[in-house]
């Protein structure tokens, strides 16, 4: 997000340098206006011109162009544009060289204006705000699970299939039933636990004497106390 903000920024000031270029001058004080376009293919002329028809259309179609990349946050179209301006500011140089039969930067010469020094650093700034364009974030598809038509619910709990069809049971599935448990396990399904005898019931019935070790007769209470006495 920060390289796409800062690559926008770069490439809007390069397109308007480029814009504004040829309103300077650039070359003996001759302003870029004042340039043909028809000049950079044929040779450079005196002839004047109108603004739509000098060197500004091609800087204003690079402009153009870098707007929409910025917006689309294309790296290509704004590559693309500042491309359009270097090719075109390099093919005036050409011409103007040429013509004039040299090139020169001061010296007391008719030389390069400022105008141009603007056209070369707006189609720079282009290209480096392409650079530091990260571009569009690839789109990634989330996954969605089809909508399937399930349609009605038989009676046995499965939904009714639209030919007519009943439903497959998968191997091994267990047979339909009416009762609460439609099937019991095998005997083979569970381990069997080792069989142990039940345990005996709570309590032991009624008390039965004891037979008196000593020989005490019946009429002897077996279960009293010797301590206590009779």
């Amino acid at each position: 997000m920060v390289r796409n903000v800062i690559g926008s920024v770069l490439a809007l000031a390069g397109a308007a340098a480029a814009v504004c270029s040829p309103f300077r001058a650039w070359f003996g004080g001759r302003q870029g206006i004042d340039y043909r376009v028809q000049d950079l293919f044929g040779g450079i002329t005196d002839a004047q011109t109108e603004i739509m028809s000098s060197i500004v259309l091609p800087y204003a179609f690079a402009a153009l162009v870098t707007l929409l990349g910025v917006v689309l946050r294309s790296r290509l179209l704004v590559a693309l544009a500042g491309l359009v301006v270097l090719g075109f500011t390099v093919l005036w140089m050409v011409r103007q060289g040429q013509a004039a039969g040299y090139l020169s930067v001061g010296g007391g010469l008719p030389g390069l204006g400022d105008g141009v020094a603007a056209a070369l650093g707006g189609g720079f700034l282009l290209l480096l705000g392409a650079v530091v364009m990260r571009g569009r974030a690839p789109r990634v598809v989330g996954f969605e699970e089809p909508d399937y038509d399930v349609g009605p619910v038989g009676p046995a709990g499965y939904a009714e299939d639209p030919a007519g069809y009943p439903p497959e049971r998968p191997a091994g599935y267990p047979p339909e039933g009416t009762g609460p448990y439609p099937w019991a396990p095998g005997p083979n399904d569970t381990q069997r636990l080792p069989a142990y005898p039940p345990p005996p019931p709570y309590g032991s019935g009624p008390r039965q004497p004891r037979p008196d070790p000593y020989g005490a007769g019946p009429a002897q209470d077996p279960f009293r106390d010797e301590g206590r006495g009779p």
